[in-house]
């Protein structure tokens, strides 16, 4: 096969969200990543749900379903045990995977399929017109809350860690040079990919990750997360991340006082769930874990799956799906 460019996975449909939406900026890479692997588009599958992120699959050029509220995991499940050989994508949002659908994607994740889960985590409901969602902050405003959100929010790298997720990355929309790769990590991890990217809603929640993704601060408020590597961050790479052994939490401190050296960081392990957990919930004034926070290895489900079905009956699965509607067959 000729190799592909990112145009080539871009089909004759009109891209339409809101001037400034984050998500062209994550179509992009979506479709930069599987030119990069040189994903043939035949045996793709975007699975999306409801929601403004729900509408890339019509800008991507392979297979997908826009299903409904919530299911995607579900039916996306259903397409990778019906064919482990494609290559299947989840798209959802906070709003739509965390609230609605949270249960559907909580077995997705436990069972690890060999799914690529992106998560568009803009902290509210976009597309029904800026609703509250499950990862908006206390007191945000909004015309389910016009005093504010008292609702605790959820943290999805967090749930997805509870869940036994084996893939947990974060990354950011606008991020063209970090997320197509990270994208790229989660298609090969054999199991359930979970990527959560901050996505700004230009129109609903403004600038709600600025003082994260500002590119002028992004060096002080981020931190990249490379297996084996110290835990440093910084303009100059000064400061770093070391365990607090009294309070066993994580703390953040700078290069060269008190005598601390990079010897005296952390090194990350994306194989240890305890310290992804730390990572994962790391917010301002402590920077951000971007990048692959945990990874793990274990069978795939839909491996297990098959390997417990008899090939006569292996066979009897593939003819009834190919076989066409039953009820019509009876009505002849």
């Amino acid at each position: 096969m000729a190799k592909l460019s990112f145009k080539d996975y871009a089909t004759d449909q009109e891209v339409r969200w809101c001037p400034g939406c984050g998500d062209y900026s994550i179509l992009k890479a979506v479709q930069r990543a599987l030119a990069a692997q040189g994903a043939k588009p035949e045996n793709t599958v975007f699975v999306s749900g409801i929601g403004c992120s729900s509408r890339l699959p019509y800008h991507v050029n392979t297979y997908g379903f826009h299903t409904i509220h919530g299911r995607a995991p579900a039916i996306a499940t259903g397409v990778k045990l019906a064919n482990p050989e494609l290559d299947v994508w989840v798209i959802t949002g906070d709003g739509d995977g965390l609230s609605i659908g949270a249960n559907h994607l909580l077995h997705a994740l436990r069972r690890n399929v060999n799914l690529n889960i992106l998560l568009f985590n803009n902290e509210i409901y976009g597309l029904t017109k800026g609703q509250y969602s499950p990862t908006s902050r206390i007191g945000t405003t909004s015309p389910s809350s016009p005093q504010g959100s008292i609702d605790s929010p959820l943290q999805p790298c967090l749930f997805a860690i509870g869940a036994g997720a084996t893939f947990i990355a974060r990354a950011v929309d606008i991020d063209q040079q970090g997320l197509p790769p990270l994208l790229t990590e989660a298609r090969d991890h054999k199991g359930t990919a979970f990527v959560e990217i901050l996505q700004n809603c230009i129109v609903y929640n403004k600038d709600v990750f600025d003082e994260v993704v500002g590119r002028k601060m992004a060096a002080e408020t981020q931190i990249r997360c490379t297996h084996g590597a110290p835990l440093s961050y910084g303009k100059a790479n000064d400061k770093g991340l070391m365990l607090n052994k009294q309070s066993l939490s994580i703390k953040s401190v700078e290069l060269g006082v008190d005598g601390i050296g990079e010897e005296d960081l952390l090194v990350h392990d994306e194989t240890n769930p305890i310290l992804a957990q730390m990572l994962a919930t790391m917010s301002p004034p402590m920077p951000v874990a971007m990048g692959v926070i945990l990874r793990q290895e274990k069978p795939a489900f839909e491996e297990s799956y098959w390997a417990r079905k008899p090939l006569a009956r292996r066979a009897k699965v593939k003819e009834l799906l190919r076989r066409g509607n039953l009820l019509d067959r009876r009505a002849k």
